[in-house]
């Protein structure tokens, strides 16, 4: 992938963009083999490659310039905005939108934060596309000052633009690099972003993770799918859920699906999904996953993990070893933690291992892993 502004020294954000993408993907299976190398594993799947160039559906952009020429992209180390619109990473129907919205920045009053002066309104735009065509359009405001003014100038730019389906402002007052706040303010008339992978109905929510490689997210849904379909499973825990991806592919009609993430935006995405697929048997409830865990007894036939970087920790390792479901199913983001819990999970085998190359030009990777418990 070609990147003047990597080639410029001005954005450093795809660190391995001068390896060949054979090498990066040969490197990422190499680290994975590397941390579970005193684990045995009975099948290697080849890793799933992406899309090099417009694989993302969502761009954070820091608003930085001035409210009459404001820039959208990065601050360099020097404090100077660096133009990311062309970015190669996102698809072609950003960079229109982006520019639509600079006048707009301007008509609605919303000065750029400035950091090294705690000054301004405007700190971020966040866009989101769906692969149905809509958009999500959020903007990062240090407070409601400016708010009655940008509700005043939306209806010109939900005619310039009438694929931002969804827009919300998010509050963040905070004078620290944290990217939104917890105060959100929907805007639009919809709510959610509909979308769907291999026929599930998803639903994406301002303040709800969602992965932002759709092409290659779509396919661990389905291996994960695959993987688990010739599983008897009668009861689901599909913890750190998200939006529920994993269990809702993974469920038949008949199956106690139980969905466990701690954001309610979340879970009110999962909730619309089962509805709209018409699945009665299910339960998603925006708590914490260990916190549930540790307090049950029965344990699932099948448990469905998709934790953060830092993986599902000690203590829920100790829970699944004492409770021993059939099977577990691992999405890591991290294969650090996932390969430091695997070792923890005594008792079961792991039979199959993927990666899923969701983040092309760095070093991170998503891996897929299937345990079966031992006799």
């Amino acid at each position: 992938m070609f990147c003047p502004r990597y080639d410029a020294g001005q954005c450093r954000s795809c660190q391995w963009l001068l390896k060949d993408y054979a090498t990066q993907l040969a490197d990422k299976q190499s680290k994975v083999e590397q941390l579970l190398s005193n684990i045995p594993v009975t099948e290697w799947r080849p890793a799933v490659s992406s899309s090099q160039v417009r694989f993302r559906n969502k761009a954070k952009m820091v608003v930085s310039g001035s409210v009459e020429r404001p820039l959208l992209g990065i601050v360099d180390p020097q404090g100077e905005g660096v133009d990311l619109i062309d970015c190669p990473l996102y698809p072609e129907s950003f960079a229109p939108v982006f520019r639509q919205l600079l006048p707009f920045i301007a008509k609605a009053g919303l000065t750029p934060y400035h950091i090294g002066r705690r000054k301004g309104e405007l700190k971020y735009l966040l866009l989101t596309e769906s692969t149905q065509g809509g958009m999500m359009l959020r903007f990062v405001l240090r407070s409601e000052k400016k708010l009655t003014q940008l509700k005043n100038a939306l209806p010109e730019l939900r005619q310039q633009l009438p694929q931002l389906t969804v827009i919300s402002v998010n509050i963040q007052p905070v004078h620290m690099a944290i990217m939104e706040g917890e105060k959100e303010i929907i805007v639009s008339d919809d709510t959610a972003l509909a979308e769907k992978f291999n026929d599930i109905p998803l639903w994406i929510r301002p303040q709800s993770f969602f992965q932002t490689n759709p092409e290659v997210a779509a396919k661990l849904y389905l291996t994960a799918r695959e993987w688990t379909q010739p599983l008897k499973v009668e009861r689901l825990w599909d913890l750190f859920c998200g939006v529920g991806g994993f269990g809702l592919h993974c469920a038949r009609a008949e199956t106690q699906l139980t969905g466990i993430e701690i954001s309610p935006e979340a879970i009110a995405c999962a909730k619309d999904s089962a509805e709209k697929l018409g699945l009665k048997n299910t339960q998603f409830q925006a708590l914490d996953a260990t916190r549930y865990a540790l307090d049950k007894t029965t344990p699932p036939d099948l448990l469905l993990v998709n934790p953060p970087r830092r993986g599902i920790g000690q203590a829920l390792c100790d829970f699944i070893v004492s409770v021993r479901p059939a099977a577990i199913l691992y999405s890591s983001c991290n294969p650090e933690t996932l390969a430091k819990d695997i070792a923890s999970l005594t008792g079961y085998r792991l039979e199959r291992v993927q990666l899923f190359d969701l983040f092309p030009h760095t070093a991170h990777s998503e891996v897929l892993s299937l345990l079966m418990r031992e006799a």
